[in-house]
């Protein structure tokens, strides 16, 4: 478990030194999964210790929403203040996010 652990690290270590050095207009974490996409392409498998800690995580992923709802307890009389400008733009992406899926999706089907 701790080599998975280690090893998963080092790849979010190489993502921040990659973001840091090479492409800093690149998240490090972004740079560092994209780098274990790779390996993993390469080597054509997980390694089992990896595989072991990814398994744990995704197990207890509910309690990365902890934080979240932590913030918006304690923000929420601004968020009660602001609740129709935010509405308004979540509404406005979700609708964007859409139109430009749909574009993008008809500009690479195949056509027929």
């Amino acid at each position: 478990m701790i080599q998975g652990l280690v090893q998963l690290f080092i790849f979010q270590a190489l993502g921040e030194l990659l973001s840091r050095f090479a492409l800093p207009f690149i998240p490090g974490p972004v740079l560092g999964l994209v780098a274990l996409l790779v390996f993993l392409a390469v080597r054509g498998r997980v390694p089992v210790h990896m595989d072991t800690v990814g398994s744990t995580i995704l197990q207890h992923l509910g309690l990365l929403f902890i934080p979240a709802s932590v913030g918006v307890v304690l923000y929420l009389p601004l968020l009660r203040a602001n609740a129709w400008a935010i509405s308004t733009a979540l509404l406005i992406s979700v609708v964007a996010t859409v139109a430009v899926t749909a574009v993008v999706l008809k500009a690479f089907s195949p056509k027929d």
